[in-house]
C-alpha cells in the first residue's frame, strides 16, 4: 500500500502548452490592470476583456485537475491527501500575496492613518486564510473581499471548485457531468446576457452584459463568482474526460496564444442598450472558445527547443505573477492619482517599470520561495504517506 500511495503523490508529465498559455494570460492580466488605472470608463479600456482571463484560468484548472487526479482515486488517493496536495500547490503564494499586500499598504498608502495596526493584521490573517472580509473591514474602500490582494477572490473560488470535485463531482459519470456543465452554461448565459432569471443581478448597471465581478461578499457578487467558476472549471474537466483533442502541429502554442490575446484585447462590443452584443461575445468566448483552446493546447506535442523552454518559463511564473502583481497595481493607482499632471512619458515609464517589476517579483518568488517550499512540503507528504 505504501508504494501505491507514493505513486499517487508523484507528478505526471505536464501539458507544456497549457502551462505556457497560463503565463500568456497572466502577462495580459498585468497589462490589463495597468491600463485600468487610466481608463475613463471600463467600457473604454484599451485591453477591454482582460478580466476573462479568470474564466480561462478556471477552464485550465478543471482540465488539469482531471488529468492529474481522475485516475488516482482508484489507486488509493484519499480526499485528505488530495486537499493536502492542493494546499501545497496554492497556499504558499497565497501567503506571499497577502504579506506583500499588507507591507505595501502599510508603507505606501496615504490613508494608513485611518487603519489601525490591529485591523490591518486582522485583514492580513483573513487574507492568508483566503477568507473574504465584509464592508467593515474593507480597508481600501474598493468594495473588495480581499483588499490586500484583490485577485485572491478567484483563488478562493478555485478552492471551492476543488472541494466540489473531490467530494462530489469526481464520482459523476460522463452523462451526469455533461448535464451539470449544461446547467452551468445556462447560468453563464444568464450572467453574460443579463437575463437575470433568478433575480440576482440587481445593481449591476455599469457591469451589465459582462462577466465582471465575483470579488465582493454580497449576494449578487457571490452569484457572479459562482457562475464564472462552475461552467469553465467543469467544462475543462469534461473536455479532459471526453478526450477531445485537436491537432495543430508545432504551431499550437502560437495559435492558442493569439486566440487568447485576441479574446482578452477585444474592444467593448456595444454600449448602453446595445451592450447585449458584448454579453454575447463574452458568453461565446467562455462557452466555446476557451474549451476549443484547451482542445488545441492539449492535442499537440510541443517537442523540445526554444518553444518548450518558453512554455516552461511562462508556466513557472504564471501563478506567482497573478497572485503578487496586484499589490503593485494598487501602488500604480496611487501614483497615477498623485502625479496626474506629469507628462505622458512619465506615466508610460511608470507602467513599463511596474510591468517589469511584476515579472521580476514573480521570478524571484518562484525560484527563491514557492518552488523550494513546495518541494520540501511534497517531500514531507511523501515521507508521511510512506510511513502509514
Amino acid at each position: 500500500m505504501s508504494d501505491q500511495k507514493n505513486t499517487d503523490l508523484t507528478s505526471k508529465p505536464r501539458y507544456e502548452i497549457l502551462d505556457g498559455l497560463r503565463g500568456v494570460a497572466a502577462l495580459i492580466v498585468v497589462a490589463f490592470h495597468l491600463f485600468e488605472a487610466y481608463a475613463p470608463h471600463p467600457s473604454l479600456q484599451i485591453i477591454n476583456h482582460g478580466y476573462l482571463a479568470v474564466d480561462f484560468f478556471f477552464a485550465l484548472s478543471g482540465f488539469v485537475i482531471g488529468y492529474a487526479y481522475d485516475d488516482r482515486w482508484s489507486r488509493g488517493l484519499t480526499v485528505g491527501r488530495f486537499f493536502m496536495r492542493r494546499l501545497v500547490r496554492l497556499q504558499p503564494m497565497v501567503l506571499m500575496g497577502a504579506t506583500l499586500g499588507m507591507l505595501l499598504y502599510f508603507f505606501g498608502m496615504a490613508d494608513i492613518a485611518n487603519t489601525t495596526v490591529g485591523t490591518l493584521l486582522l485583514v492580513w490573517v483573513l487574507s492568508c486564510l483566503l477568507l473574504p472580509v465584509g464592508k467593515s473591514l474593507d480597508i481600501r474602500g474598493w468594495d473588495e473581499g480581499y483588499p490586500l490582494d484583490g485577485p485572491q477572490w478567484s483563488l478562493a473560488f478555485e478552492y471551492i471548485a476543488n472541494v466540489l470535485y473531490a467530494t462530489i463531482i469526481r464520482r459523476f459519470p460522463l452523462w451526469l457531468l455533461g448535464l451539470f456543465v449544461a446547467l452551468a452554461a445556462m447560468l453563464s448565459l444568464d450572467l453574460g446576457l443579463n437575463l437575470d432569471l433568478f433575480d440576482m443581478l440587481d445593481g449591476r448597471e455599469m457591469q451589465r452584459f459582462t462577466y465582471i465581478g465575483g470579488w465582493s461578499l454580497d449576494p449578487t457578487q457571490l452569484y457572479v463568482g459562482f457562475t464564472r467558476l462552475l461552467y469553465p472549471f467543469f467544462a475543462g474537466l469534461l473536455v479532459y474526460r471526453l478526450g477531445w483533442r485537436l491537432r495543430a502541429g508545432q504551431s499550437s502554442f502560437l495559435i492558442c496564444s493569439l486566440i487568447i490575446a485576441a479574446v482578452l484585447m477585444m474592444p467593448r462590443v456595444g454600449l448602453g442598450e446595445e451592450g447585449w452584443g458584448n454579453g454575447l461575445y463574452e458568453a461565446l468566448c467562455v462557452l466555446l472558445v476557451f474549451p476549443l483552446v484547451l482542445m488545441i493546447g492539449s492535442g499537440a506535442n510541443i517537442g523540445g527547443g526554444r518553444q518548450l523552454a518558453v512554455c516552461r518559463w511562462l508556466g513557472r511564473i504564471s501563478y506567482p505573477l497573478y497572485i503578487t502583481h496586484y499589490p503593485l497595481i494598487y501602488m500604480a493607482f496611487e501614483w497615477r492619482v498623485k502625479n496626474d499632471a506629469l507628462p505622458l512619458s512619465s506615466h508610460i515609464m511608470m507602467c513599463v517599470s511596474i510591468f517589469i517589476l511584476a515579472i521580476g517579483l514573480a521570478v524571484a518568488c518562484e525560484r527563491l520561495y514557492d518552488a523550494p517550499i513546495r518541494q520540501r512540503l511534497s517531500q514531507w507528504l511523501r515521507k508521511r504517506s510512506s510511513q502509514k
